[in-house]
C-alpha cells in the first residue's frame, strides 16, 4: 500500500507535527492516502508533503484533521 520511500521519510520526518503523526497512524492503519483525501478533501501533495514532513497542517486544518486521526485511533 505504501512504498518503502514513503514509510522512510515518515519514520524520518519530525514526529512533533500532526500530519506526520496521521502518516504514521494511516500507515499503521493501512489508511491509503486516496482514502485520505476523500475523507479530507484536500490533494494527494498535501496529503504526501504532511507525511513527509516537508510541510504542516494549515492553521485551517488543524481540527479537521485532529478529529480524523482520533477516528483513526477509534478503528477496530
Amino acid at each position: 500500500m505504501y512504498t518503502t520511500k514513503i514509510i522512510r521519510r515518515n519514520a524520518d520526518a519530525d514526529p512533533g507535527l500532526l500530519g506526520v503523526q496521521l502518516g504514521r497512524l494511516c500507515i499503521y492503519r493501512h489508511v491509503s492516502v486516496n482514502q485520505v483525501v476523500a475523507d479530507l478533501g484536500v490533494t494527494k501533495a498535501a496529503v504526501y508533503s504532511w507525511f513527509s514532513g516537508q510541510r504542516d497542517v494549515s492553521k485551517h486544518l488543524r481540527s479537521k484533521v485532529l478529529a480524523y486521526y482520533r477516528s483513526i485511533l477509534a478503528l477496530p
